[in-house]
């Protein structure tokens, strides 16, 4: 259902929080901040054409309440007309006429899709509508069957093919979403916390005060491109397997930290598509929590702290707390194998210069400089063992054993800690990207990581856009399952298993949910006399 849209800048917008964005990839217009500030609101352009889904680049219109061509409007009833309204993903095998032809055989509709880019709206069009699991969405958010205020007064903000990026969008159900994303068909959205009154309805309020955030997920933020002062393999927007790994030391320190020091059950952690991944802590407590509480624990995992330029990124207490040994238990196999063998951090003299300045005792660092110059290409494993070997033969009187016992310990958190964006964490009114959208630049989903086998998560092996429309047109397996229901889209590809693992998370954030209003119910009936 179409709804009017604000292009009006708002005196204090949620930030806005994505990966950076390179050449190839989808970008924020230059008039819309990505790390706006309450300051520095994110503004919207004024003459943002209205977009549409035949023509997208129309000339400007602010309002967009109905589609002002009456063919526009059958064609919209024609697209979201569903067999079945309790088939949230609908299967194009058994598909009625009109369904087969909105999807592949409408006069818009390219012969093939493989040669569009990934954010083509044909292409992003065809994904939403068969393959993007809006039910279990909603489930997520609202945190119930039925529809609640936890969805309704729930903001998503959509950036458009136009580049246009529109803020404050509110829906009651999943189906007025899904209609809306198919009519303004972005090339992605993000998700922003539940307010106090329906987002659209903000400026009917005589009072601007009383509009404003009650509750969000709690949500980290992790980039490669923030080791790339460590990573020798790739830099900038590129990743492999051996850089990948910095990921996998990163989702396991936090996530075990949130579990065990915070005592959080609902954490689900996204691929961001490229070279990130999101976590989303889903836990009824953690939802409500204020700004303070967000910094405090954002605070205590924070770890590294600096730019790439900076010196000594870890300075910690001693003795250290449990969360920082319980994390270098943790981390030292990764260190001596995904980072001294792997990486070889050390190779050059000028890396080596780096390490040797993290080190307590000059002397000790002249030995160490002599002893690599005399062997030019020493591995990393190697001027790492050389540091005790070169100690224990008294090359400084005046080393402090312990001092560079410490030191070495914080060399080991240095590289391999989890490296937070930590402004996504700290305020209640921030947004970040949705799950299963797919990312502009390399065409893959974004989609869930099963930390029960996380060693085994290949970002480059998850499933394209590309991909995964081609695997529905080659599925030759019965159009219905066993107990005669027919088989979904998202069913017949590659993209099942993280549906499924989606749709597991969901239940259990219900069933808690379910659970914890029993227990009130439950209260309240003995406070009765």
């Amino acid at each position: 259902m179409p709804h009017s849209i604000d292009m009006e800048p708002e005196a204090n917008p949620g930030t806005v929080k994505d990966e950076p964005m390179e050449d190839d990839e989808e970008a924020i217009p230059s008039t819309v901040k990505n790390e706006s500030t309450e300051d520095e609101p994110a503004a919207i352009p004024n003459n943002v054409p209205s977009a549409t889904p035949d023509d997208p680049d129309a000339g400007p219109d602010v309002e967009m309440t109905q589609p002002e061509d009456p063919k526009q409007s059958i064609k919209l009833e024609d697209l979201f007309a569903d067999v079945d309204s309790d088939e949230e993903f609908p299967s194009s095998a058994p598909a009625p006429a009109t369904q087969q032809v909105s999807d592949r055989s409408s006069p818009s509709a390219p012969a093939d899709v493989a040669q569009l880019p990934p954010n083509d709206p044909e292409v992003m069009r065809q994904f939403y509508q068969r393959l993007f699991p809006w039910r279990y969405l909603f489930q997520w958010l609202n945190h119930s069957p039925t529809p609640t205020n936890d969805f309704g007064n729930r903001e998503f903000a959509f950036t458009l093919q136009n580049d246009a990026y529109l803020r404050y969008q509110s829906f009651a159900t999943a189906d007025l979403l899904r209609k809306d994303v198919l009519r303004l068909m972005p090339s992605r959205f993000e998700i922003g916390p539940v307010y106090t009154t329906n987002p659209r309805d903000r400026k009917t309020l005589r009072n601007n005060a009383a509009f404003k955030p009650l509750a969000k997920e709690l949500c980290f933020d992790i980039d490669l491109t923030d080791y790339d002062d460590i990573r020798t393999c790739c830099d900038k927007a590129n990743i492999c397997n051996k850089c990948w790994q910095f990921m996998t030391m990163a989702i396991k320190v936090v996530d075990l930290s949130l579990r065990e020091d915070f005592g959080f059950r609902h954490i689900m952690w996204v691929y961001s598509g490229r070279r990130g991944a999101h976590a989303w802590v889903c836990d009824k407590k953690v939802r409500s929590m204020d700004d303070q509480k967000r910094r405090a624990i954002a605070g205590y995992l924070e770890v590294i702290r600096g730019g790439a330029q900076s010196g000594k990124k870890v300075n910690v207490r001693r003795p250290l707390h449990p969360h920082l040994s319980r994390s270098l238990d943790i981390l030292k196999t990764h260190f001596q194998e995904d980072v001294l063998e792997a990486q070889d951090p050390w190779a050059t003299d000028e890396r080596a210069e780096r390490l040797l300045q993290l080190l307590p005792d000059q002397a000790l660092n002249d030995s160490l400089r002599r002893k690599w110059d005399a062997a030019p290409g020493r591995p990393s494993t190697s001027k790492w063992a050389d540091i005790d070997a070169v100690a224990k033969t008294g090359a400084s009187k005046k080393l402090d054993a312990k001092a560079l016992l410490e030191a070495k310990q914080d060399i080991v958190l240095e590289y391999t800690y989890p490296r937070l964006d930590i402004e996504v964490s700290k305020k209640l009114n921030h947004l970040l990207k949705s799950p299963f959208v797919v990312h502009p630049g390399t065409g893959r989903v974004c989609v869930p990581i099963d930390t029960r086998k996380l060693e085994d998560f290949d970002p480059l092996g998850v499933p394209t856009v590309h991909n995964l429309l081609a695997e529905i047109d080659a599925w030759t397996g019965d159009a219905e399952d066993d107990k005669g229901r027919p088989v979904s889209d998202w069913e017949k590809t590659s993209l099942k298993p993280y549906i499924e693992q989606f749709r597991l998370f969901v239940n259990g954030v219900m069933k808690e949910e379910r659970g914890a209003g029993v227990k009130r119910e439950r209260e309240d009936e003995s406070m009765e006399f």
